[in-house]
C-alpha cells in the first residue's frame, strides 16, 4: 500500500510540473561554491568551478584563478593541454543524479571493468567504482579535493583494488572533474586511465536542504532521501566559516520477479532462444524440494564418502508442496520432481542499500598571507545482497582436503541416525533416518546400511542466503596555504583516512555442522519449514568478515613565477609527499571451516615522492608544460613517471593540444605480499588420455563421473617480485569556440599498459604438464588431488587445486576519441538553452596476455573475465538538453551504449598462428547467430522543477521516461539476461521520483 501511494503522489506532482510544461533547475543541493576568499592551494582541491570550456556549463567569473586537475598552477584559462571533462552540480541536479556512482556513470570514457553496485556476485560486491578508458578499477585515480583516501577493503577480482565510490557524500559535491589522462607525473600511481577528483564545497552561511522520495512505475525500487547543511560566519568579513552537513539515502531492494521477462528467467524458449533453466526438467538440479537416489556410503561415519554409483529412481522427498507442479522424467534413471525457476523465486535485480553521512568544514584565514581548513567527515554505506540459497552439494574451500568436499562424487543421507551421530550403526538409540525413504529396517546391518544410502541434491531453501555489508569511512584533512610575495604560493596537507567493513554472512554452509546436523537427523529435508532456528544455526551459523584499509598522508608544494616570457610567467612548482597505506582483510573463511571463498590479503607499506611542474608560454599562442613525479615504494621498488604537453592558440577561437605521459600502477596487497590468496575455479574437461584411463572417452559414452567435466581451482598467492605496471600515453586534439557559450572538442588518445599483473597464465600450461606426467613451469604447483578413482583406483588421480603466481606479462593498448559539445545560450530575455553532449568512441582495445596472441575486444563482451564481464562497447555516449524560461525548466538527458557482440577474445584459445576467431561461432550464449548480438540501448530521464522563490523549489524526475526495455544478453553472468552496467535502468523501467529543495 505505501508503495502504490507513494508512486501515485510522485506521479501527480510529476504531473502536475509537466502540466504547466515548464520546469526550473532544482537546487544544488543547497551549498554555495568557493567563494574569491576561501583558502586556496595551488593544488587541485581548492578548485573553484570550471568554465564551459572544460566541458561544463558553469557561472565562473571571466579572468578568476582556478586549479585545473592534473595542474599545480593556478591560472586564468581552464583549458590545459590534457582533456578534462567537467561535471557541475547543476548538470548532475539536470540528469537526475543523486550518487557519485551513478555521477560517474555519464562519463562515457568510463568503460570495460567499471563496477556497479547492481554487480552482486563478484568478490567485491556492494562497492562501486570506475575503470576510465577500460584499463580496470585499479588504474584510475580517485581523489577527494585533490587528495586520496582509503581504499575499500574487498579487492574486485580478489586482486583490484578502488576507491568505493559508494562512501563520497554527494550533498557535499561541487563538481567531478574527470581527467581523461595520464597523470602519474602529478599524482602517482594507478593515475594511468585518468583522474576522477570529486570536489566539494567550501563554504556556505545559513540552512539548506534537499527532500525527496521515488519508486518505480510498478511500485518496487523505492528510494528516499534527504539532506541538510546549515552554516554560519562570513568568509569575507570575518575571515572564518564552519559548516555541518549530513545526507541519508535508501534504495529499496528490486527482486527478479518483480520486473518480469526476460530478467526472471534463464528460460528463453518462448521467444526462439535456450531453455537454460533445469530446475524444471532435470532432477539433479538442486532446488528447494529435496531430490534423493539410491548409493552406497563407504564411511558410515561420514555423510560425505557416498559412493560413485547411484541405481533406481530419483525420490523426491515432498511432492505435496509443489507450488507450481510437477513433471516426469521417463525411464530407469527417473522420476517425478517439483519445477522449479530458481532466478524467479531468489534472484535479485538491486539490493537494499543504504547510505548516511556527516560533514564538517572550517575556514579560516590566519592573516592576510595564509588561510587553513579542517574538514571531517564520516560515512556509512549498507548494502544487503539475497541470492539463491547454497546448494548441499558443495566444492571443497580453497586450501582445504577434498575430503571436505560435499560434492564429489556427493554428500549422502545415511541409513541410520543416532544423537551422538557417530557409530549410528551400533549406538544403542540408533533409529532409521527420517529422511532416507531407503531407510525401512531398524534391524538392518552394517552391510545393508551402507547399500542404501541416498545422495541428495537440494537448496537450503529455509535459510536465506544473505551478505549485509557495511562500509564506513572516516576521513579527515588539515590543510594550510598562502603567499610568500606576489609570486610565490605554497601549501601543506595532511589526511587521514579509514575503511572499515564488516561483511555478515547468512546462509553459508558450516562442514562439521552439515555433518552433524545430517549424521544426528536433526535436519528435517522433507519439510524443511519444521526446522529450529538451532538446527539452521547448526548448519549455518553467520559469519563475519571485519577488514579495514587505512591512509596518512602529507603532502606540501611551493610554486614561483619567475620572470616573463612572451605569452606570460614561467611558472615552477615542486613538491613532495609521503603516505602510508594498510589493508586487514583476513577474509570470510580463514579456518576453512565454511563454504565461503577463502580470499583474503594483507600489506603495509610506505610511499615517499617528490615531484615538480613546469609552464612556460614561450609566446601568446603556445603554451608549453612538463611535470615529472619520482615514487618510491618500501616495497622495494622506485619509479619516475614523466609528461610533457603543448596548447597552441593560433586565434582565440581555436586551440590545439597534445601531451605524452609516462605511467605506473604499484602492485596491490593482494598481488605482491605472500600473505594473501586469492582462488578462482574453472570448469575443465579431462583429456581424452585421462578419459580412457577412466572408463573411455565421454563422447563414446562414459559416465564415470570421474572422467566428466568439474571445477578444478587455482589459487594464486602473493609474488613480492613483481614489478609495477607501467604505461605510456598521448592525446591530441582541438578545442573549437565559435562564440562565447559554445565550445565544441575533439580528443584523440592512445594507452599502452605493459608488464600487465595477471594470475597464472600459465595454468593451461600447468595443467596439461599434470595430465602428462611432465614437470609443471616453474612457479606453478599442484595443491590438491582427488582422492582416487574407486571404479579404476590405478589410474592418475584428479587434481583439485594447481597453485600459480601473479606475474607481469603482455600488454593492454587501447585508443580511441572523444567527442564533446557544450552550449549555454540565452534565446530571448527569461529563456535560456543550455546542451551538453560527451562521447567517446573506442578504436582499438587490444590484449595480450604474453602468448604472442591479440585479443581483440571492442564492441564484444571481451575482457569477459574482468569484473562484471559487461564488455567493451565501441560507442557509449550521453546528451543534455535544459530550457530554462523564468523560475521554470526541463531537461532531458539521453543516454546510450551501442551493440556488443556476444563473444570474448579472452574465452577462445588462440590457434597455431595465434589468431583467435570471434565468428558466432564463439558467441557465449552457445547458439550461433542466435543472440549473437547484444541491441544498443538508449533511453532518456526527465527532469522538471519550479523555483517558487529564493527559498523554496520543488522538483520531479521521471528516469527512463519512454520505459525502454533492456536488451536481451542472455551470455551475461552479472545480471539475468542483461547487463547491470549498462542496462540497469532498461531493467528497473520507467521512474518516478518528486521533491524539494529550500534554504534560508
Amino acid at each position: 500500500m505505501r508503495f502504490s501511494m507513494l508512486r501515485g503522489a510522485a506521479a501527480l506532482t510529476v504531473i502536475a510540473v509537466m502540466g504547466a510544461g515548464l520546469a526550473g533547475t532544482a537546487s544544488a543541493q543547497g551549498v554555495d561554491t568557493a567563494q574569491s576568499g576561501d583558502p586556496q592551494t595551488p593544488a587541485a582541491q581548492e578548485i573553484q568551478q570550471a568554465p564551459a570550456t572544460t566541458q561544463g556549463i558553469s557561472d565562473q567569473e571571466p579572468g578568476a584563478d582556478i586549479v585545473v586537475t592534473g595542474s599545480l598552477f593556478r591560472r586564468t584559462d581552464a583549458e590545459t593541454a590534457s582533456p578534462v571533462t567537467v561535471i557541475t552540480s547543476e548538470t548532475l541536479s539536470r540528469a537526475g543524479t543523486t550518487t557519485i556512482a551513478d555521477a560517474i556513470r555519464q562519463v562515457s570514457a568510463d568503460s570495460a571493468g567499471s563496477i556497479p553496485t547492481g554487480f552482486q556476485g563478484g568478490f567485491s560486491a556492494g562497492g562501486a567504482a570506475v575503470s576510465l578508458r577500460g584499463l580496470g578499477v585499479s588504474s584510475t585515480l580517485v581523489l577527494i579535493d585533490g587528495l586520496r583516501s582509503a581504499q575499500f577493503p574487498l579487492n574486485d577480482d580478489g586482486h583490484n583494488s578502488y576507491v568505493d565510490l559508494n562512501s563520497i557524500p554527494f550533498s557535499m559535491v561541487d563538481r567531478v572533474e574527470v581527467l581523461k589522462d595520464g597523470a602519474s607525473s602529478t599524482y602517482g600511481a594507478e593515475a594511468i586511465g585518468g583522474v576522477v577528483n570529486v570536489i566539494l564545497k567550501k563554504q556556505f552561511t545559513g540552512i539548506a536542504g534537499n527532500v525527496e522520495g521515488g519508486v518505480s512505475e510498478k511500485g518496487y525500487g523505492e528510494r528516499y532521501r534527504a539532506n541538510l547543511t546549515a552554516g554560519f560566519g562570513d568568509y569575507e568579513a570575518t575571515g572564518w566559516n564552519f559548516f555541518l552537513n549530513g545526507e541519508y539515502q535508501q534504495d529499496g531492494r528490486i527482486a527478479s520477479r518483480e520486473v518480469g521477462f526476460p530478467y526472471n528467467t534463464t528460460d528463453l524458449s518462448s521467444i526462439g532462444l535456450i531453455d537454460n533453466n533445469t530446475a524444471d526438467s532435470a532432477l539433479t538440479t538442486a532446488t528447494v524440494n529435496a531430490v534423493v537416489r539410491r548409493t552406497t556410503q563407504t564411511n558410515l561415519n561420514d555423510p560425505f564418502t557416498g559412493g560413485v554409483a547411484a541405481t533406481g529412481l530419483y525420490t523426491t522427498l515432498n511432492l505435496g508442496n509443489c507450488s507450481t507442479g510437477t513433471y516426469t522424467v521417463p525411464g530407469a534413471a527417473g522420476g517425478v520432481g517439483c519445477k522449479h525457476n530458481n532466478v524467479l523465486e531468489f534472484g535479485q535485480v538491486q539490493p537494499f542499500q543504504e547510505r548516511y553521512s556527516v560533514n564538517g568544514r572550517l575556514s579560516i584565514r590566519l592573516n592576510d598571507n595564509i588561510e587553513a581548513y579542517v574538514l571531517g567527515s564520516y560515512s556509512h554505506s549498507q548494502v544487503n545482497i539475497m541470492g539463491t540459497p547454497q546448494a548441499i552439494r558443495q566444492r571443497q574451500p580453497y586450501g582445504a582436503p577434498p575430503s571436505t568436499a560435499s560434492n564429489n562424487p556427493g554428500i549422502v543421507l545415511p541409513y541410520f541416525v543416532c544423537a551422538a551421530g557417530i557409530d549410528c550403526v551400533t549406538a544403542v538409540d540408533r533409529r532409521v533416518n527420517p529422511n532416507n525413504p531407503y531407510a525401512t529396517n531398524v534391524l538392518a546391518t552394517p552391510a545393508d546400511a551402507a547399500a542404501n544410502a541416498a545422495r541428495i541434491y537440494y537448496l537450503f531453501g529455509d535459510i536465506p542466503n544473505e551478505t549485509k555489508r557495511g562500509n564506513e569511512v572516516i576521513r579527515g584533512v588539515i590543510g594550510f596555504n598562502g603567499q610568500i610575495d606576489d609570486k610565490t604560493n605554497w601549501r601543506v596537507e595532511a589526511v587521514g583516512a579509514r575503511d572499515n567493513l564488516e561483511l555478515n554472512a547468512y546462509g553459508t554452509i558450516n562442514i562439521a555442522g552439515l555433518r552433524q546436523a545430517v549424521n544426528t537427523g536433526a535436519y528435517n529435508f522433507v519439510n524443511p519449514e519444521l526446522n529450529t532456528a538451532e538446527v539452521r544455526n547448526l548448519i549455518a551459523p553467520m559469519i563475519t568478515n571485519r577488514a579495514s584499509t587505512s591512509l596518512a598522508s602529507l603532502d606540501a608544494s611551493i610554486s614561483r613565477a619567475f620572470f616573463e616570457l612572451r605569452g606570460g610567467p614561467l611558472q615552477v612548482a615542486v613538491g613532495g609527499q609521503i603516505r602510508r597505506e594498510t589493508l586487514d582483510n583476513p577474509g570470510l573463511n580463514p579456518d576453512r571451516a565454511n563454504y565461503a571463498n577463502t580470499a583474503a590479503a594483507f600489506g603495509a607499506r610506505t610511499v615517499t615522492a617528490g615531484y615538480f611542474e613546469i609552464s612556460a608560454p614561450v609566446l601568446e599562442t603556445l603554451e608549453l608544460s612538463g611535470s615529472g613525479r619520482y615514487d618510491h615504494y618500501s616495497d622495494g621498488f622506485s619509479k619516475f613517471s614523466p609528461k610533457v604537453g603543448a596548447k597552441f592558440t593560433p586565434i582565440r577561437q581555436v586551440a590545439v593540444r597534445g601531451t605524452y605521459s609516462e605511467g605506473f600502477r604499484a602492485p596491490t596487497f593482494a598481488e605482491n605480499n605472500p600473505r594473501s590468496s586469492y582462488p578462482g575455479f574453472v570448469t575443465f574437461t579431462p583429456p581424452a588420455s585421462f578419459q580412457l584411463a577412466h572408463g573411455g572417452l565421454i563422447s563414446a559414452g562414459n559416465t564415470n563421473p570421474y572422467a566428466q567435466s568439474y571445477s578444478i581451482g587455482g589459487g594464486f598467492s602473493g609474488n613480492p617480485d613483481l614489478k609495477p605496471e607501467t604505461s605510456r600515453a598521448f592525446t591530441g586534439g582541438i578545442v573549437v569556440e565559435p562564440t562565447r557559450g559554445v565550445s565544441l572538442t575533439i580528443d584523440y588518445y592512445n594507452v599502452k599498459k605493459k608488464d600487465v599483473i595477471v594470475a597464472g597464465p600459465d595454468a593451461g600450461a600447468a595443467r596439461a604438464a599434470y595430465f602428462a606426467g611432465q614437470p609443471l613451469p616453474a612457479g606453478y604447483s599442484v595443491g590438491a588431488v582427488d582422492a582416487i578413482d574407486p571404479l579404476f583406483p590405478n589410474a592418475l588421480p584428479r587434481p583439485l587445486i594447481i597453485n600459480g603466481p601473479y606475474v607481469n606479462a603482455g600488454y593492454f593498448k587501447t585508443e580511441g576519441l572523444d567527442f564533446s559539445a557544450n552550449v549555454d545560450l540565452p534565446i530571448t530575455d527569461g529563456i535560456r538553452f543550455i546542451s551538453r553532449l560527451d562521447v567517446t568512441k573506442i578504436l582499438r582495445f587490444n590484449v595480450d596476455f604474453g602468448d604472442g596472441a591479440t585479443r581483440k575486444y571492442v564492441g564484444t563482451l571481451g575482457p569477459y573475465e574482468l569484473s562484471s564481464g559487461a564488455g567493451t562497447p565501441e560507442w557509449r555516449g550521453n546528451w543534455q538538453n535544459t530550457l530554462q524560461f523564468g523560475d521554470f525548466s526541463v531537461s532531458a538527458t539521453a543516454y546510450y551504449v551501442s551493440r556488443i557482440k556476444a563473444v570474448a577474445a579472452d574465452e577462445v584459445d588462440p590457434d597455431a598462428s595465434g589468431q583467435i576467431d570471434l565468428s558466432c561461432d564463439q558467441n557465449l550464449y552457445g547458439t550461433g547467430e542466435d543472440a549473437c548480438y547484444i541491441k544498443r540501448f538508449i533511453y532518456a530521464d526527465l527532469n522538471l522543477s519550479y523555483r517558487v522563490n529564493d527559498s523554496f523549489t520543488f522538483f520531479g524526475n521521471v528516469g527512463n521516461v519512454t520505459n525502454e526495455r533492456a536488451p536481451i544478453a542472455p551470455a551475461s553472468y552479472s545480471g539475468t539476461n542483461y547487463l547491470p552496467t549498462w542496462h540497469m535502468a532498461g531493467v528497473i523501467g520507467r521512474t518516478f521520483r518528486a521533491g524539494a529543495s529550500f534554504r534560508f
